[in-house]
């Protein structure tokens, strides 16, 4: 075990994708679960705090610091081998391990790991950790649906180990019993989750796996020492297309369309005419953004589509009932992008991961004059039905306060990204309270304040909004039954006291 006294070579590790930055007291890169095991026992008894982190590519600050101790599990990076299994197989994986390589050893056997965020070198632990989703949970699920097993390590150095299907809670009330023979008993949380897509405060429901707990609890009840991940034959035909459509109004219409039709994609993305003149922008600016096509000078809106089968016909006739709609609203063959192939379909998901990486590019720009500024980017998510709404909701906001913005994202599940980007403080103050206005309603129409990238450290006040004083006050007392001394990432999910 080596804990290491704070040191200026360490200043990387005080903040994460968020753009803040936090303080520390010291760090350690343990590597297997027993230095987790040391480290946590150590810093306990010091009546010390623990922030666990891994690659840091979270955006609600739930890597950066507070003071304390930092448990770095980058080092955990270990990837067993595949174990196959009459519907796919599993693979066992460190929290470190990060997911381009992971896809890398799966891709090997034939087969497949659905969830995609859209930053490759996140670490599985924070997907884990937050239950990240991305563009193909519109029918794969969030990552939750694809973890078999983890163990956990908890505060007193105790370890659970939990494996789908063998312990489930009684009604609300739960039993799980440590390697250690110790038995942790306690009620959970009396609030119910909404019927959208959520990552947002602990997951209970009644009758609930208990593993489930654990995926999205963004490392406030343990630290995660190993994940079995389940997996899935690799689909036989892969194919994507980018639409540019007219009108906005034209995209949204696309989209009512593809989610009833018999073919389903796997996945319906969205970017709005202020993405589309933010990448036209970009693209003559910088070199890395060279493999985006030309975008023509009429195309407004674009939605992007992923089709999965097990042949090809199957995809063709998806596509040639896509193709009628398409025309129907304003599209043409022309100003439509394919991709049939691996490389093509490189170049499409280019195009799709584009917008959140020029944004990021501006707001480091802008940060050059204004060093506080950071981007203000929602995460909401609300029923099919208000859909419209809340991108009419949205437009409005950003037009009667003045701010620049930029939508995109997973328009399938009804959970848009909107970017502020703001020029100076004062644009970040207005965009601030227009963000809390919007989270306000979302939760009226039973929304969810994070669909995918949790709450950290920069969410707490909305996530008092989906489940108000009494909602908090069960997720602390059921924190306490495994964090009694609020060891691990105190400021995450909601304030301690």
């Amino acid at each position: 075990m080596s804990i290491l006294q704070w040191d200026k070579q360490y200043e990387d590790f005080l903040h994460d994708e968020s753009r803040l930055a936090g303080t520390a007291n010291s760090i350690s890169f343990p590597k297997t679960e027993a230095e987790v095991v040391e480290i946590v026992r150590a810093i306990s008894s010091q009546g010390g705090f623990i922030t666990i982190q891994g690659a840091r590519t979270g955006i609600v600050a739930g890597a950066v610091p507070q003071g304390g101790h930092i448990l770095n599990l980058s080092r955990m990076n270990e990837i067993g081998s595949v174990k196959r299994t009459k519907d796919g197989g599993t693979l066992a994986v460190q929290p470190g391990a990060i997911l381009e390589e992971i896809r890398k050893v799966v891709e090997k056997e034939s087969l497949f790991f659905p969830p995609d965020p859209t930053e490759t070198t996140c670490s599985i632990g924070g997907m884990v950790s937050c239950n990240a989703s991305g563009a193909l949970s519109f029918h794969y699920g969030p990552t939750r649906k694809w973890v078999e097993a983890i163990r956990i390590v908890m505060s007193n150095g105790d370890i659970i180990c939990l494996r789908r299907g063998e312990c489930k809670a009684q009604g609300r009330s739960f039993s799980l019993t440590k390697e250690s023979g110790r038995v942790i008993k306690g009620q959970l949380p009396t609030y119910s989750l909404p019927n959208v897509k959520s990552a947002a405060g602990y997951y209970v429901n009644e009758n609930m796996d208990m593993l489930d707990l654990f995926i999205g609890m963004e490392g406030t009840l343990g630290v995660i020492t190993e994940i079995e991940l389940r997996l899935i034959p690799k689909p036989k035909a892969i194919n994507g297309l980018t639409i540019f459509l007219p009108n906005e109004e034209s995209a949204i219409k696309l989209v009512n369309v593809l989610r009833n039709s018999p073919i389903r994609p796997v996945a319906i993305e969205f970017f709005d005419a202020n993405s589309l003149n933010l990448l036209r922008g970009i693209k003559s600016e910088s070199s890395a953004f060279e493999k985006i096509p030309a975008l023509k000078p009429h195309y407004h809106s674009a939605i992007y589509l992923e089709f999965h089968a097990d042949n090809q016909d199957i995809i063709d006739e998806a596509v040639m009932q896509a193709m009628d709609a398409i025309i129907e609203l304003g599209g043409t063959d022309e100003d439509t992008w394919y991709a049939t192939n691996e490389r093509e379909l490189d170049h499409l998901k280019a195009f799709r991961h584009a917008t959140p990486e020029a944004v990021n590019l501006l707001i480091d720009k802008r940060k050059k004059e204004y060093p506080e500024l950071t981007k203000l980017g929602t995460d909401m998510s609300v029923p099919d039905e208000r859909l419209e709404e809340a991108i009419a909701m949205y437009r409005a906001g950003v037009l009667e306060h003045e701010l620049e913005s930029v939508m995109f994202g997973h328009i399938g599940n009804n959970h848009i990204h909107v970017n502020i980007l703001p020029h100076n403080k004062e644009d970040y103050e207005r965009g601030r309270i227009l963000y809390l206005s919007w989270a306000q309603q979302v939760v009226k129409w039973g929304g969810s304040v994070s669909a995918e990238h949790g709450i950290g450290k920069l969410k707490v006040p909305f996530l008092e909004l989906m489940y108000g004083a009494k909602g908090i006050a069960e997720m602390r007392s059921l924190k306490a039954v495994f964090d009694p001394n609020c060891l691990f990432n105190p400021g995450n999910l909601f304030k301690w006291a």
